[in-house]
């Protein structure tokens, strides 16, 4: 089954292309923000990503600037998506190597259009892919700043709580034994 990462922080158009997709027999992911696209790209694993170019903490161009130079991602096909009112830069899309855009709000017909042949597409190059450790490797080599510090914040996001809980816990038995 084709995988298909939608990423987009408008719920409205997450339910769309969710809806389209689904009905079409594609699994669908959803993210509603670029550093959570870069976190869970490896665990996804998709055979295409629809990303809205306007994503908070990064855009849909840098998405897309990522997977293209990754040689672990050499068969994820990428598609950018802009609002009617959004303006598209071209020369951008062309830098970042898009394979498509789209205007949201979604037409089913286009939409399916544009994925269909992309993915089949993404299923032929992930059979010629390299197996491996040098599939994970990027052509950039360099550690993304921004990345290590969105997992280092949702890492300890997710511990905090039963920290605060621990550290509680430990004050107030302290003080209960000074009490006595």
């Amino acid at each position: 089954m084709n995988r298909i990462l939608l990423a987009d922080d408008s719920p409205h158009a997450q339910r769309m292309g969710e809806l389209i997709l689904r009905e079409e027999g594609y699994e669908v992911v959803t993210i509603t923000d670029g550093a959570t696209v870069l976190l869970r790209l490896a665990d996804v694993d998709p055979d295409l990503i629809l990303v809205d170019v306007t994503m908070p903490t990064k855009s849909g161009y840098e998405i897309c600037e990522f997977v293209k130079t990754s040689l672990r991602y050499v068969h994820t096909r990428v598609v950018l998506l802009a609002g009617a009112a959004d303006p598209v830069d071209d020369e951008e899309v062309k830098r970042v190597h898009a394979d498509g855009v789209l205007k949201k709000p979604f037409e089913s017909s286009m939409v399916l259009e544009t994925v269909k042949p992309l993915l089949e597409a993404a299923a032929a190059a992930r059979t010629d892919a390299p197996a491996g450790p040098n599939r994970a490797r990027t052509r950039c080599g360099a550690a993304d700043p921004e990345l290590i510090r969105a997992a280092v914040t949702i890492a300890v996001d997710a511990i905090l709580p039963s920290l605060i809980e621990e550290i509680a816990k430990k004050v107030l038995v302290a003080i209960d034994t000074k009490a006595e």
